[in-house]
């Protein structure tokens, strides 16, 4: 119960109380943009860590060496938790937008800050619409702005991944930039496993090799989910033996 009010309440002072914060980052983008977008970036991973360390999560990151440093990179990732959001804003590599469903772009103040950090919010029911935000995603990509995604397209709650969306894959292709499967585990034992209360659990986000898309076929461009889907599943079926193994030493 703590937890859950811990989490609460400092979700409702960042949007109401931090409202002169975003204000004064919006003034701050009229003259240098970059800079807002970077101080907006270091405020909203460092509410981000504190919720975390709220909710008493143990988290492990492996793999970010892997991360390009001189380049923007598209994430995808397995999609598990809203909590899934959290662990990856706070270890991506430089500015990042990611890529969310059209409803959180209707929520005030949250829907300020996320425009402020690149974020898009992608309506799927619209084609038109969703050409237009993976469009803008490649001329962010373009610019040196990574984007995460999550091309299951929804919170998974079975074992076994959803498919994924080719669509977001474009992104990496047309652009050029490289992509990273990004594996995460244990961010559903927070909150959704066990709804509406907040426990601590081991979480763990894992940053794959990335996939280069120069000199690849066309026809393996084509199924760029299928292929990242396929790495993701073999990550994470690495990780669950690794837990299994360290469980009966």
């Amino acid at each position: 119960m703590i937890r859950l009010i811990l989490v609460f309440f400092t979700i409702v002072f960042f949007l109401v109380g931090f409202i002169p914060v975003l204000l004064i980052e919006t003034l701050i983008g009229r003259f240098n943009e970059p800079l807002m977008r970077r101080s907006s970036l270091r405020i909203v991973q460092g509410v981000f860590r504190l919720i975390l360390w709220e909710t008493g999560a143990q988290i492990t990151v492996t793999g970010r060496e892997n991360i390009p440093a001189d380049r923007s990179v598209l994430y995808v990732s397995n999609h598990r938790s809203y909590f899934d959001i959290l662990l990856g804003y706070t270890n991506v590599a430089g500015l990042c937008g990611f890529i969310a469903k059209k409803e959180i772009g209707r929520i005030p103040l949250l829907s300020n800050w996320m425009r402020k950090l690149h974020c898009l919010f992608l309506d799927r029911d619209n084609m038109k619409a969703g050409l237009d935000t993976i469009l803008k995603a490649i001329e962010y990509e373009k610019q040196g702005i990574s984007i995460f995604l999550c091309p299951e397209g929804t919170r998974n709650q079975a074992e076994e991944m959803l498919p994924f969306r080719e669509g977001g894959m474009k992104i990496a292709e047309k652009s050029g930039c490289p992509v990273v499967p990004v594996a995460i585990t244990g961010t559903e034992n927070i909150f959704e496993n066990h709804v509406p209360w907040v426990r601590p659990a081991h979480v763990a986000i894992q940053f794959g090799e990335p996939i280069f898309l120069e000199g690849m076929e066309r026809a393996e461009k084509k199924h760029l989910g299928s292929r990242t889907r396929d790495v993701i599943a073999q990550m994470l079926a690495h990780s669950a033996a690794g837990n299994d193994n360290a469980a009966g030493q």
